[in-house]
């Protein structure tokens, strides 16, 4: 996986204005689920098929409430959230993230 590095309200703005997919994981550098949730995600290529950007959930809780809120989903962590046009598409948390689920939700979105 090729992280970018999630940390500002302006860069989510960005995000959510993209026309195509991007996938965003909330991540808990205190949780060794949210590690595990991380290894699996690291060990794939999705950041191949959609921008993949990593936030540091104990360093930006605020904009990790503010993903929360504009995206209208439960805050948790770890989290994977797929986004398209400013909506949210796909949220899943803890030991439910599975990169093969997010592999068929992506090409859903890419008409694939």
């Amino acid at each position: 996986m090729k992280w970018i590095p999630l940390q500002s309200a302006a860069q989510l703005s960005e995000i959510l204005a993209k026309p195509g997919p991007s996938l965003l994981f909330k991540h808990s550098t205190r949780c060794s689920i949210s590690t595990v949730a991380l290894e699996r995600l690291n060990k794939s290529t999705l950041s191949d098929q959609a921008p993949s950007y990593l936030l540091d959930l104990l360093s930006y809780r605020d904009l990790s409430n503010e993903i929360a809120t504009r995206l209208h989903v439960h805050h948790e962590s770890p989290q994977v959230l797929l986004v398209n046009k400013g909506e949210c598409f796909y949220d899943e948390s803890h030991l439910s993230i599975r990169v093969e689920e997010i592999e068929e939700e992506l090409k859903k979105i890419n008409g694939l």
